[in-house]
């Protein structure tokens, strides 16, 4: 799950990148300009997990108002050479999978796992994204095949609300379902849920988050999902995110760009982030930076395996860390990423991966103009 410990800090917010969007006078004087923040990974977070637990996948990861970090993970995802059953003798009690949710303390320490099927509520398939809102409720979703459902529960598992139905989808029209929902977020000012939707479907869709009324939805640059006039979103619509000045970050992963939009679905702007990206392309999750102006986007892209550092007012690409590998601070398909009140960055690992990391602020240093 982990790298053994190490007693030594990788420094990884080194390289400087060129820009994707060209600068104009004005915003060369904003705030920002000229510097990024800089990160050194914690090789010993998480701490080890009781029980002989280990993780498989993990597909998302979030934050609380506590600093408390929550992992989702995928079980199943475990092989036999990972639990040890194929030694001989098997190691019986190495390894079990942990359950599918975990919160951990801001030192690493596990506070409490939970999840997994049960009556009364489609558990998805495959665990995909984490999000815990500002009351503390804890929202997930699935990408699996038959994952067209977002689940809120309270921060100890217990079932609040179900919106969707796993096995029943409808396109991107349907105002009652969804369509393998890759990531959510809830706007504390307005209590509504925005979720990006998804790996079926090609849109961002709004509920109202206490009762999962229908609100609206849209598609790329605010049009209808589907209009030809513009490029649509690809699958998946990747992630969703919302800044404190109401502003909403949308990933298109394939496409390797963030859509900008208010409330309403008004567009606003697009960044390029890594625009040559083939594969499985480059903007898997987005988060803003703790500073009260948010001065920076972070972005994880699961197919270079960095964490990108953009200017969130003009997109402009200043740095990125991270490269492929296993050691500390590299990553394996880098999946989602938090942001917590210290600005420290948490990380989470799928396919090979199988891990979360911290990457603590140090504060920030200059950058080439």
């Amino acid at each position: 799950m982990r790298a053994p410990p190490r007693r030594w800090s990788v420094l990884v917010a080194i390289a400087v990148v060129g820009a994707s969007i060209p600068l104009t006078a004005a915003s060369a004087q904003r705030k920002g300009e000229g510097q990024a923040p800089q990160f050194r990974v914690d090789p010993e977070w998480p701490k080890p997990l009781p029980n002989q637990w280990r993780i498989g996948q993990a597909s998302g990861v979030a934050v609380d108002a506590r600093d408390h970090v929550w992992v989702i993970q995928r079980p199943h995802t475990l092989t036999e050479d990972e639990r040890g059953a194929t030694l001989n003798p098997p190691r019986s009690r190495c390894c079990v999978p942990a359950p599918p949710v975990l919160e951990f303390d801001a030192a690493g320490n596990l506070l409490q796992a939970w999840g997994g099927s049960s009556r009364g509520y489609d558990w998805p398939g495959v665990e995909h994204g984490i999000f815990v809102d500002t009351q503390g409720h804890v929202w997930i979703g699935g990408n699996g095949a038959r994952d067209h459902q977002v689940l809120k529960f309270t921060r100890d598992g217990k079932l609040l609300l179900q919106i969707g139905q796993a096995g029943v989808t409808g396109g991107d029209s349907d105002t009652a379902h969804l369509g393998r929902p890759a990531s959510v977020a809830v706007d504390p000012a307005t209590n509504e849920l925005f979720v990006a939707d998804g790996y079926t479907n090609h849109r961002v869709i709004v509920f109202d988050a206490q009762t999962g009324a229908y609100k609206r939805h849209w598609g790329a640059n605010g049009r209808p999902p589907g209009d030809a006039r513009v490029k649509p979103f690809g699958n998946p619509v990747h992630c969703v995110r919302l800044a404190r000045d109401g502003l909403i970050y949308v990933c298109d992963r394939h496409n390797n760009r963030i859509q900008v939009f208010r409330r309403d679905g008004t567009f606003l702007k697009e960044f390029a982030v890594a625009p040559a990206t083939r594969g499985n392309g480059s903007v898997w999750d987005v988060d803003v930076s703790h500073d009260a102006p948010q001065t920076w986007l972070y972005t994880a892209d699961g197919e270079n395996n960095h964490v990108w550092t953009l200017l969130r007012e003009s997109g402009r690409v200043l740095t990125n860390f991270g490269a492929p590998g296993r050691q500390p601070g590299q990553f394996h398909w880098v999946h989602n990423l938090a942001v917590d009140s210290r600005g420290n960055i948490y990380t989470a690992e799928v396919d090979r991966g199988k891990r979360v990391q911290k990457f603590v602020f140090g504060g920030t240093f200059p950058v080439q103009e």
